[in-house]
């Protein structure tokens, strides 16, 4: 697995503890009704479409989850690039556990498998520049570990995970604080108190609010909200490399290679994970 802190056993232990809940619940009588509990049976996973797979690690840590005797064998590593046709990887054993993980191990993978292929496709476009393709917090409730690890193997960076990990002081929080520098002299004050180590980032939406987070000082990094090429550059010229620049918002496929030349370091886009098409892979048996 990628080093992610968010990446545990333990925490990947309890994400498929609650799929299975979800799906499965007391029994899954299709398969318990209809297949005698000795019968044995061996299936494949078929990739059906073009893309970067995602999910194989996952898929096999569910197999083995929910049944140990299950035996997995994955024929690719995951964030590698795949083809229709390609076989992911094969299980043997009981059956009636194999059709009773399949959904869920397909619902993962497709999505997952749909990320990674939209985060290198965008990669792509802008690999000529400096600038590094981010994810946001716009994911799946109980699915942001699976959607943010499939950024991180489709090419992508992930930005803070979560609300606890950095200070992110967007519009709103400025204005409910009283401007800019308000925002920020409270925010310092809060993590001394609490004796918090965290980032702060601060949105701007103009060129004057750029130049007050210069003045104020004492933050990590600058987002860069909704301003066009020009404003964008002047900005960039501006902070002169003190400070790392994000751009953000609406920032589409059409967009993205032009705000990645106006010399930003990241980019961050929230439709890698909110607007997404699944992979079209399957589990068949053989």
């Amino acid at each position: 697995m990628k080093n992610l802190p968010y990446l545990t056993e333990s925490s990947i232990r309890q994400f498929i503890e609650r799929a299975l809940l979800e799906d499965v619940g007391p029994g899954d009588y299709s398969s318990l009704a209809s297949i005698p509990s000795d019968t044995q049976g061996q299936a494949q996973l078929l990739i059906k479409e073009d893309g970067i797979i995602a999910g194989l690690q996952l898929a096999e840590k569910i197999f083995k989850q929910f049944d140990p005797t299950l035996e997995v064998n994955l024929l690719l590593e995951d964030g590698v690039a795949v083809k229709s046709g390609d076989i992911g990887l094969t299980v043997k054993g009981k059956a009636s556990s194999i059709l009773t993980t399949e959904r869920l191990i397909l619902n993962c993978m497709q999505r997952m498998s749909g990320i990674a292929t939209k985060t290198n496709q965008l990669a792509q476009l802008i690999a000529h520049t400096k600038a590094k393709l981010m994810d946001t917090r716009k994911t799946t409730p109980n699915f942001r570990m699976m959607e943010k690890w499939a950024v991180v193997l489709g090419g992508g960076l992930n930005h803070r995970y979560a609300l606890y990990d950095m200070v992110m002081l967007k519009d709103n929080h400025i204005d409910f604080a009283g401007g800019i520098e308000k925002a920020i002299h409270a925010t310092q004050q809060y993590l001394r108190d609490n004796r918090l180590h965290l980032k702060i980032e601060v949105e701007t939406r103009t060129l004057d609010e750029v130049e007050e987070v210069l003045r104020v000082g004492g933050i990590d990094y600058i987002m860069l909200d909704n301003m066009d090429y020009q404003t964008m550059r002047k900005a960039v010229d501006l902070v002169n490399g003190r400070f790392p620049l994000e751009a953000s918002g609406g920032i589409t496929e059409l967009t993205l290679k032009d705000v990645a030349e106006c010399g930003v370091d990241y980019i961050s886009v929230g439709a890698l994970t909110h607007q997404v098409k699944s992979l079209d892979i399957s589990l068949k048996a053989i």
